[in-house]
């Protein structure tokens, strides 16, 4: 198991954000230092490349990176009868929503960029978008869960494909039932208060527990950078319960983890949504994180133009196991890379009127938006075993069978 730094992520992770904040500042610092080359579309993205999100933030550069490249090889954009290669100008937001704010409108107003690509989580992805929609800059995003991006406002040129978070939170109890999984029907809630957090564990996950016959013991809310979860954990050890529902970005996910185990507390379901996607997370945690369940969108095995070969060539170019992560970015990118060329046009309202229109299926699965400028992409549902994210629903796109109880 990789060594761990203090955030609680993998040291390898930390040298791999650290080599795309490097290479993120060098592209940069050479559109900075002068103005932008004629006949060059620039595409712009803020990104969590360090800070607890970097995790995320190192799949999705890759995925914007892999569509671009793909555009660039083929011979660019035509625009006025000429194809124009597409530039992307990356800066790290460090996992700060001021930062991505900032540098949403730095991208704008001094790199010049066409048009925006999204950071990950509501907090980062909407503090940008914000800054897109007050200049009217085209941006499409993934990573956002759909309620808490239409929380914000009514949006004219920011778009959003990724899960719903009721279809995140359902998922969970459908495997239940759909399994015939037996349990004391005890439920432990214990979210964080950013703002998925607390509208799936705060509203949602209660809900659901409630109307699927079960009680909730213990519904626990936690800032953002806790470090120390013990009591949460007692409680939920005293009232024995053998459902537990967590929410929290990945540091904090490792620490429950962790503390759980040195309680001697073992619930037979564990799930953690966010923190627990990135296979940083199986990595910080070693055999701890056998048997633990986390939403997921996409897998390699599903049929979807490109998904196996998509995992396959970022597995061999990065030496790294393939994350979800991978697909809403690639697609992201190549939706707003088709919609600048079905616009021949770098004008943003000929662009977002033609990302308006997309309707295709990509590496993500069918991408077609509506009213609220949303794409949802149906929910499954991973279980980590020995280091691998497992797909164990629905039944039929599972690639392993469910270990249950969770391993002690």
């Amino acid at each position: 198991m990789n060594k761990k730094i203090n955030n609680g992520l993998p040291r390898r992770l930390a040298k791999a954000a650290l080599f795309g904040a490097v290479a993120s500042f060098a592209l940069v610092a050479g559109w900075t230092s002068s103005a932008n080359a004629a006949d060059e579309i620039v595409i712009g993205a803020s990104l969590p490349l360090s800070g607890p999100l970097a995790g995320f933030g190192s799949f999705q550069q890759w995925g914007y990176k892999r569509a671009i490249d793909a555009v660039n090889k083929a011979g660019g954009i035509a625009i006025d009868g000429k194809k124009w290669p597409v530039r992307l100008i990356i800066r790290d937001d460090k996992t700060d929503p001021n930062a991505s704010a900032s540098n949403i409108e730095t991208l704008i107003s001094r790199d010049n960029v066409t048009a925006l690509l999204g950071s990950c989580t509501p907090s980062l992805v909407n503090a940008g978008a914000l800054v897109a929609e007050r200049h009217k800059k085209p941006m499409v995003t993934g990573c956002d869960p759909l309620e808490a991006f239409k929380s914000v406002r009514k949006w004219t040129y920011v778009w959003d494909l990724f899960f719903d978070e009721p279809d995140l939170a359902g998922a969970d109890f459908k495997m239940i039932a759909e399994y015939g999984i037996e349990t004391n029907k005890k439920v432990a809630i214990l979210h964080d208060n950013g703002p998925d957090g607390q509208i799936v564990g705060g509203q949602i996950w209660p809900a659901m527990a409630k109307a699927g016959g079960m009680e909730v013991v213990e519904n626990a809310s936690f800032p953002i950078d806790n470090t120390q979860f013990t009591s949460i954990i007692a409680e939920a050890k005293s009232k024995n319960a053998e459902i537990v529902l967590v929410d929290s970005i990945t540091p904090q996910a490792v620490s429950i983890r962790k503390q759980m185990a040195s309680a001697g507390f073992s619930p037979k379901i564990l799930v953690i949504e966010k923190g627990a996607e990135p296979v940083q997370f199986a990595e910080a945690l070693g055999k701890l994180s056998d048997g633990i369940l986390v939403g997921g969108y996409w897998d390699p095995s599903f049929p979807y133009p490109g998904a196996a070969q998509l995992a396959a060539d970022f597995e061999k170019e990065t030496g790294q196991t393939s994350s979800q992560h991978i697909a809403d970015s690639n697609s992201a990118a190549e939706i707003l890379l088709d919609a600048i060329a079905a616009a021949g046009s770098t004008d943003p309202e000929k662009i977002n009127a033609a990302i308006a229109k997309t309707d295709k299926t990509y590496v993500a699965g069918l991408i077609k938006f509506d009213e609220n400028h949303t794409s949802k992409l149906p929910m499954a549902i991973d279980q980590w075993q020995s280091g691998k994210a497992i797909v164990v629903w629905p039944k039929d796109r599972a690639t392993g069978k469910l270990l249950f109880p969770m391993p002690n």
